[in-house]
């Protein structure tokens, strides 16, 4: 029998827990995993922390004009299976789990999945499964970091290889587009340049979402570090010179009208900052992709 996730004390406030994936429908899922964090730990509370602030929240959105109660039934399948918070082994376990429940053709069983993270090599699972099922995706980077390196400190699958990873999938019709990244090697910003996959001013990556034909699928990988550090303190590699709410605003403005199929959110470390802001930051920002996800139907 397949690992099945294990459900949290409380879900994603207007969610409903469910411990099986339910097809046409939209489901949240948490990754606890930070074994590969290089700088400073803690994400692996993320998911729980995101949920747990999920109820001061309002379900109404002010700028999609959208509410949670409006949407058809979405469901939170808690926390895939893990035996701890660091080791390799968890990570493929986590994997494993994620392909598992989600092992069908998405783009025929119009299932959608919002994953919270843990850590950016959390992604990988999700991106790969959306991959396989979409010949034609974009894959929206939001981050601080490119993400590009072939591994890092003896991990092949680091979250500060993500992005290489994700790359190894690609087939000739995906496209990558990225931005807020500001950390780098030389190497990788190079790569970025001549494959043309980086945006350096808002400006530029919103029309190039806005380009995007209206039936090509799209798929968000955002990791909060993508943010300045004032308004997202609790990640574990913080970055000066990093974007506002506002710029994520204008961009799920245009998804909206996008044939936007998945997300994750990831590197939120909750315990590194105690006034519990960046947790409600994660949240709000989760509350606005669920909407986006929830409120149109794969087509």
């Amino acid at each position: 029998m397949d690992p099945v996730p294990t459900l949290p004390p409380m879900v994603y406030e207007g969610s409903l827990a469910s411990s099986t994936v339910h097809s046409g429908a939209l489901h949240i899922v948490g990754f606890e995993f930070d074994g590969t964090a290089c700088f400073r730990k803690g994400t692996v509370r993320g998911p729980n922390a995101i949920r747990d602030v999920s109820d001061s929240l309002e379900t109404y959105s002010p700028y999609l004009d959208l509410d949670l109660e409006d949407l058809p039934a979405f469901y939170d399948l808690g926390n895939l299976p893990v035996r701890t918070a660091s080791s390799t082994p968890s990570w493929a376990e986590g994997t494993a789990a994620y392909e598992a429940l989600f092992a069908g053709d998405l783009s025929q069983t119009g299932t959608r999945t919002l994953l919270l993270g843990g850590e950016h090599s959390v992604s990988l699972a999700p991106i790969r499964r959306y991959l396989d099922s979409f010949p034609e995706l974009v894959v929206l980077h939001l981050d601080a970091h490119a993400d590009l390196r072939d591994g890092f400190e003896g991990f092949h699958y680091s979250h500060a290889s993500i992005m290489r990873r994700v790359l190894d999938h690609f087939g000739p019709g995906h496209s990558l587009i990225q931005y807020g990244i500001r950390s780098g090697t030389r190497e990788e910003f190079r790569w970025m340049r001549t494959q043309n996959t980086l945006c350096t001013a808002r400006g530029e990556f919103l029309d190039r979402v806005r380009a995007i034909p209206a039936d090509r699928p799209v798929y968000l990988t955002l990791d909060v570090d993508y943010f300045d550090p004032c308004f997202v303190a609790g990640t574990g590699t913080p970055e000066p010179g990093g974007e506002d709410f506002h710029s994520f605003v204008s961009l799920a403005k245009l998804l909206r009208g996008k044939r936007f199929v998945g997300a994750d959110v990831v590197e939120l470390a909750p315990n590194i900052d105690p006034t519990g802001n960046s947790s409600v930051f994660a949240a709000k920002l989760v509350r606005e992709l669920l909407l986006l996800l929830g409120s149109t139907r794969d087509r």
